[in-house]
């Protein structure tokens, strides 16, 4: 598989749960820096379903999303009351507090020894495929009546419960969603390190997911993807220099938070700027033949 293939394997793993914590944030508007539990709970689900239960890698994976998904929408019901900033902060209380069970349930996760002799089942096509199907479903969902009602609550919560929406169960269903997208990452994660710790889910993972899509545009799937790009390849780039890696990776946030508050591409996808291009083209060809005849 070779350094360039693992860098592959990690962009999509990252951009899968980028995805996750970018349909809650940048489209329902809720802020989230407790996602890397919904990791942890996948990868540590997809560990043991392989290993002490002998379940199909492919089976364990589905399950260890949908477990991360189970829990998530468990978790939503009552914290997505809260408003505003207080459902971050509760975020921060979940994230650490499903570490800690990680760390101390010696019996089933071996505590902060970590879990070991995983199988390698994290490939470079499997990572793929995963992405790329992954990537489809995101993009329909969010052009779709669900997408719209997240939109709808992401913009004005009250005015979208007054036209009609239930917005409770919509912002219920998006962390549903995200948490899946977060477990499925966790459980590839699993499978490509073979060895997992509960530090490996702590709470600098959740901040950099959240970043990545704020620094990528809120609002923009695709500037999700183009930021999880470029923040895996610059945090892999500057490995040799691991001291001053951190310094560099927030260097950077800081000079596009400063340059470009909205994010890389703001609200706009790669294909609304392709068809804004193709209208201007074609008024311009339009203009110009008006002008010769």
């Amino acid at each position: 598989m070779g350094y360039f293939g693992g860098i592959i394997i990690l962009l999509c793993i990252n951009s899968i749960a980028a995805m996750g914590v970018s349909l809650l944030t940048g489209f329902t508007g809720i802020f989230t820096l407790g996602h890397a539990a919904y990791m942890a709970l996948g990868a540590y689900a997809t560990a043991i379903l392989t290993i002490q239960y002998g379940v199909h890698w492919f089976l364990a994976i589905l399950a260890g999303g949908v477990i991360s998904m189970a829990i998530a929408y468990l978790i939503g019901m009552p914290t997505l009351k809260l408003m505003g900033d207080y459902y971050a902060i509760a975020s921060i209380g979940l994230v650490e507090s499903i570490r800690l069970i990680l760390e101390n349930w010696q019996s089933l996760t071996r505590g902060a020894r970590g879990y070991p002799g995983i199988e390698g089942f994290t490939t470079l096509p499997v990572a793929l495929i995963f992405f790329a199907v992954m990537t489809i479903v995101m993009i329909n969902l969010i052009n779709s009546r669900y997408g719209r009602a997240f939109k709808a609550c992401r913009d004005d919560y009250l005015a979208a419960s007054l036209l009609g929406y239930n917005t409770a169960f919509y912002r219920i269903l998006s962390l549903a969603i995200s948490g899946f997208y977060c477990g499925i990452a966790g459980a590839l994660m699993a499978g490509f390190m073979t060895f997992i710790q509960p530090v490996m889910f702590d709470m600098m993972k959740s901040t950099e997911l959240t970043s990545v899509v704020v620094f990528g545009g809120l609002g923009s799937l695709s500037g999700t993807l183009l930021a999880s790009a470029v923040i895996t390849l610059v945090v892999e780039l500057f490995r040799p220099i691991s001291q001053y890696r951190m310094l560099i990776y927030g260097g950077i946030l800081v000079a596009i938070m400063v340059l470009r508050p909205e994010g890389i591409m703001g609200s706009w996808e790669v294909w609304d700027l392709s068809k804004g291009l193709s209208f201007v083209r074609s008024k311009a060809k339009r203009s110009g033949n008006d002008g010769l005849s």
